[in-house]
């Protein structure tokens, strides 16, 4: 361990100096050096971006774009989080597999039941072949108002039903709704949370507290389940929200702040994003193009 990563984590909470101030006091070249160090000493999860420049939601992608976007990340991470089953989808864990990675595989629901059906039929089948580690039931289909809480109830539950017992079931939505819906928490098998003070307008030199106070909330309200944040992340560029500011400097102390605390307490985090996507201006405004900790052609960032 490096003299800087060393004195970071030697910053515990209850001292008076806090991570956030210990970053303030490194130099530019002192934050990209710890920046590559933690990346290269490995993370726990990315979220995996598979559309690059001019594709979207709906595009059919091919199994070598996918497997040449994850030998980019593999050597910097343990698990690969995949949003859809279908379209492409579903060669991300086959390729993760192949590559000795983890996988937390989604299958997107929304308002078309022929497509969900379509989505849960895909979930099923890589289950099957052994290609799923933790299997997810819909990504913020409560926040969008896509599905009333009973409709997905009854996914959950027949997932959990045609799914190998040994694989733990879930499903993603913003940390305060596993406060605010009960029965949707002890449906899951393990609570996967998205945390993110950006979002919330939160200033960066906040975001890091603010960011554990949700962590917490979801654990308590899970009552001893596993709990695993399945997106938290800062862009680089792009619109500010109240006080949270984009910037390169920002998005790198974050990854640093976030993947650090992971590591320091054993807690798993799927950080969003690996890649920039550009269709994500059209629901995230200018600010969405900009997540990913390697840009839209496969360049690291930072």
């Amino acid at each position: 361990m490096s003299f800087r990563k060393e004195q970071y984590l030697s910053y515990k909470e209850s001292e008076k100096v806090s991570r956030i101030n210990y970053l303030e006091e490194l130099s530019e070249k002192e934050v990209d050096c710890l920046f590559r160090e933690v990346l290269e000493s490995g993370i726990h999860g990315f979220c995996f971006s598979l559309y690059e420049e001019g594709q979207e939601p709906g595009d059919v992608i091919s199994e070598d774009q996918i497997r040449r976007r994850m030998e980019i990340i593999k050597p910097h991470t343990k698990w690969v989080r995949s949003f859809s089953c279908i379209e492409g989808n579903e060669h991300v864990p086959k390729v993760a597999k192949e590559l000795g990675l983890n996988t937390l595989v989604g299958a997107w629901l929304g308002d078309d039941e022929e497509k969900n059906k379509e989505e849960i039929d895909g979930l099923i089948k890589l289950a099957n072949k052994g290609l799923v580690d933790i299997a997810v039931v819909g990504n913020e289909v409560l926040y969008r108002e896509d599905l009333e809480e009973e409709e997905l109830l009854n996914y959950i539950k027949d997932v959990k039903k045609r799914l190998p017992e040994n694989i733990p079931v879930g499903y993603v939505d913003a940390y305060y709704e596993f406060v605010q819906r009960p029965e949707i928490t002890e449906a899951c098998d393990v609570i996967l949370c998205n945390c993110y003070p950006f979002w919330e307008g939160t200033s960066f030199e906040d975001s890091f507290q603010h960011m554990r106070q949700m962590f917490h909330q979801a654990k308590e309200a899970g009552k001893g389940k596993r709990v695993i944040i399945t997106e938290t992340g800062w862009p680089s560029k792009g619109k500010s929200l109240g006080g949270a500011i984009p910037s390169e400097e920002n998005a790198m102390k974050y990854f640093i702040n976030t993947n650090l605390w992971s590591q320091d307490e054993d807690i798993e985090v799927f950080y969003f994003a690996s890649f920039d996507e550009s269709w994500k201006v059209g629901s995230e405004g200018d600010v969405g193009a900009f997540w990913g900790i390697w840009d839209k052609d496969g360049n690291l960032k930072y």
